[in-house]
């Protein structure tokens, strides 16, 4: 279907990929990983056509089509939304263009109506009468309404952009579907239907996501970006990553004889298809695991940052008491009249499906803002850790690293150099790196401090307002099992639906309306069907 031969990459002395031969078949979806920096969204920049190669070529089966998710959620702005979905079928629109431009010449001739009939016979064999239905289908499943199908994409708000775009890819079943973060931007119902729709797509999807939820429902393959060569692993994230674990465990334990190597190997094998097969993205439409050879599972060179978090001091039985508290903006309520009582071992997902009614939430808990009404009292055992959605506030000094991180010290012994640089190297910054400027670092750079902030504090109370903004696949799974192990209590709102089932053991969601609070996991907390209906009347 498609195939990449001998392709290299390279900017300056940096080289992203030297001869990487690889082959995308017909009904797999593609993974596509790498740490941070390793060249994802460039590669499928060079398949897509949008960059070219320094050598080697992009060959697409003939007569096939490819599509690609609009990264630039500005570029069709002054279309309506309608035309702007069928436009994602190039070959279609153009013919259903040049016979509209056709029909609205004045001195129509005889030409002109052979030449739209030809047209006509085309339309027709690509389904064409019924793009404009299938189109408005495709948005409503989206969550576009009816009455913006013919609004200018310029008067949609962003979130509504990005389904529209995510609809133009997806319009007129591409033989080659290539995404670089689709669910960006997406709420969890849009995320679900996504993953639903591509689980039982019959084409070629190739996608990069730091989504691990997303990954594991949608792919029958993970291909993995290191040393600038991209190898294909059959099975979904999870499978990769804990098969390249054990793996990276056998290599470390050289005395271990190859048969029971083998044995383990082929034991985690059979237990994660098991698994899978019970699991609702079992990937019906593939065996994924079936056919894997443990000859396949080879450890992964990735490097995972060392996240611990632990409790100075264990919390008495009164943490958070929240009364009636309100939250307006804009003259928009963003939540009203909640009331919530925290308890020691909680760990909550906070959520709403306006992220800004989270974040007033916690900057209102944290005292950087006020509540229109209602009030809060942290328990005196208590001792909070916050890593807020914002964290520029930090970051507008010269100061190395080291004397960064060196403000947050408790203790003499936490003070001096040995042990901050200690600290720095767990979150990856070793050497050089941790002399690093504080105020030229990257997004997941800053997330990689500010944890390291919060783990030096050793609060019993840790809040999270969406954790794995700008971090990679690898930082996102320290993370998450740091959260899991973590014996305090936590407040987590994130969009990483594999953070939030795997850490939360209760829902609080903030609406307009009021506040929904569950003891449950955040799966059966989405999937409860009266918990839906209340739900959609909690935001009407």
């Amino acid at each position: 279907m498609l195939s990449v031969s001998n392709l290299s990459i390279q900017f300056g002395k940096r080289v992203l990929f030297d001869e990487v031969n690889v082959t995308f078949t017909t009904g797999n979806c593609y993974g596509i990983i790498g740490a941070n920096g390793a060249g994802k969204s460039t590669f499928l920049k060079a398949i897509s056509g949008q960059i070219e190669p320094n050598s080697g070529n992009v060959h697409l089966e003939t007569g096939k089509r490819m599509s690609v998710l609009e990264q630039n959620h500005f570029a069709f702005d002054e279309y309506p939304v309608l035309q702007t979905v069928i436009m994602g079928n190039t070959p279609l629109y153009a013919i259903k263009k040049e016979m509209d431009d056709l029909y609205a010449k004045p001195d129509f001739s005889d030409a002109d109506s052979d030449r739209v009939g030809a047209l006509q016979i085309k339309f027709e064999e690509m389904n064409g009468w019924n793009a404009d239905s299938d189109a408005a289908a495709m948005l409503s499943n989206l969550g576009i309404s009816e009455e913006l199908h013919y609004s200018l994409m310029g008067d949609l708000d962003g979130k509504q952009r990005v389904r529209v775009l995510l609809a133009q890819a997806l319009f007129g079943n591409p033989d080659v579907l290539i995404m670089d973060e689709p669910t960006n931007d997406l709420d969890y119902e849009t995320i679900s239907w996504l993953e639903d729709f591509l689980a039982n797509y019959e084409n070629t999807v190739i996608v990069v996501s730091h989504d691990r939820h997303f990954l594991d429902a949608v792919c029958t393959h993970i291909s993995d970006i290191d040393y600038g060569k991209i190898n294909h692993f059959s099975g979904n994230y999870t499978f990769w990553y804990e098969s390249s674990q054990l793996a990276a465990r056998q290599r470390a334990q050289q005395n271990k004889k190859a048969e029971e190597k083998k044995k383990e190997l082929e034991t985690f094998i059979a237990r994660f298809s098991a698994n899978v097969a019970k699991s609702k993205q079992a990937t019906s439409r593939k065996k994924m695991i079936d056919k894997l050879n443990i000859s396949e599972i080879k450890p992964s060179s990735r490097r995972y940052p060392a996240i611990i978090f632990e409790q100075e001091r264990e919390a008495g039985d009164q943490l958070l008491n929240v009364n009636n508290l309100t939250a307006q903006l804009d003259n928009a309520t963003l939540f009203k009249n909640v009331d919530l009582n925290l308890v020691k071992g909680d760990k909550v997902i906070v959520f709403s499906k306006d992220p800004r009614a989270t974040t007033a939430f916690y900057q209102i808990i944290n005292g950087n803002e006020k509540a229109s009404s209602g009030n809060y009292s942290w328990g005196v055992t208590t001792n909070q850790s916050y890593l807020p959605l914002d964290n520029s506030t930090f970051f507008n000094n010269e100061w190395s690293l080291v004397d960064w991180l060196r403000q947050y010290a408790k203790t003499q012994e936490e003070r001096e150099e040995v042990f901050l640089r200690g600290f720095l190297g767990k979150m990856l910054f070793s050497g050089e790196e941790a002399l690093k400027s504080s105020n030229v670092l990257s997004g997941g750079e800053k997330v990689r401090c500010m944890v390291s902030r919060m783990m030096m504090q050793r609060a019993n109370v840790v809040m999270l307002d969406e954790p794995t903004n700008h971090l990679d696949l690898e930082a996102i799974t320290a993370f998450n099992n740091a959260l899991v192990k973590f014996k305090g209590t936590v407040l987590l709102t994130t969009h990483d639906h594999a953070f939030a089932q795997s850490v939360g053991n209760r829902i609080v969601e903030l609406t307009p309306n009021g506040v929904i609070d569950r003891h449950m996991s955040f799966d059966d907390y989405m999937s409860d069907d009266k918990i839906k209906d209340l739900r959609k009347k909690m935001y009407a």
